[in-house]
């Protein structure tokens, strides 16, 4: 055979398996397209019923959001429009007349009871303050502040207020020196000034009151004689 012969049938050779390849690529691909179609004919409708979950959701959230806000601007705006009132009755009117839900009733309720106090009206801001201090549903800061707000209404009857402060002046109670400073001014309206002094101190030494809590208390101690303590020097 000759150079010639071999080259050629070599060629043909190489042309042979050349195309053999390209057929086993062309089968290789035909079966990857069709275990393809058949994963996305198994698994198509779950990826599409994910999409829609998802993209349902989003749409529900961005619609509870608009509601929220516009709940929350509507309140706003019933509460701006009763304090813009001029007449204490109007504005306690304006109050009682609103239907909010959520923190923005509770909100309403403290402002309606300042509203009848201001109005004179102390046994309708009790009302008020015991019904919101009771209410379960509303968050503790409110009821605790209500609860408060409802002994400090208790004027006539120095006894009543301590004993409803008491609770509140107890360590750990959000308004606890409040409701002690509170219980001091009782205890003196009762003449027990000494038990009345010992609070006093008590409220002082507390690494908790708020600089204007004990500048009070300081001013009542020198307006009752009592020497105030040496500052403590480095």
């Amino acid at each position: 055979m000759n150079t010639q012969t071999r080259f050629r049938k070599t060629r043909e050779l190489g042309a042979r398996v050349s195309n053999s390849d390209s057929f086993i690529e062309e089968v290789t691909e035909e079966v990857k397209r069709d275990k393809l179609f058949a994963q996305m004919r198994k698994y198509g409708p779950i990826a599409v019923a994910l999409v829609l979950a998802l993209v349902g959701g989003a749409a529900w959230n961005e619609y509870r959001s608009a509601q929220d806000r516009a709940t929350a601007e509507a309140a706003g705006d019933a509460i701006y429009d009763a304090l813009a009132q001029t007449e204490p009755d109007a504005r306690a009117q304006a109050f009682a007349e609103m239907q909010l839900e959520g923190d923005a009733s509770a909100i309403a309720a403290l402002m309606s009871a300042a509203t009848q106090v201001e109005a004179g009206n102390n046994a309708a801001a009790q009302n008020i303050l015991s019904a919101l201090a009771n209410d379960a549903e509303r968050p503790a800061m409110y009821r605790d502040l209500a609860e408060f707000k409802a002994a400090m209404l208790i004027e006539d009857d120095p006894a009543a207020q301590i004993a409803a402060l008491e609770p509140l002046a107890a360590p750990g109670q959000p308004y606890y020196l409040l409701a002690m400073e509170q219980i001091a001014y009782a205890r003196l309206a009762l003449g027990e000034t000494d038990t009345a002094l010992t609070v006093l101190r008590q409220i002082e030494e507390d690494a908790a009151s708020s600089r204007g809590l004990r500048e009070r208390v300081q001013n009542l101690l020198i307006a009752l004689g009592e020497p105030l303590p040496e500052p403590v020097t480095q």
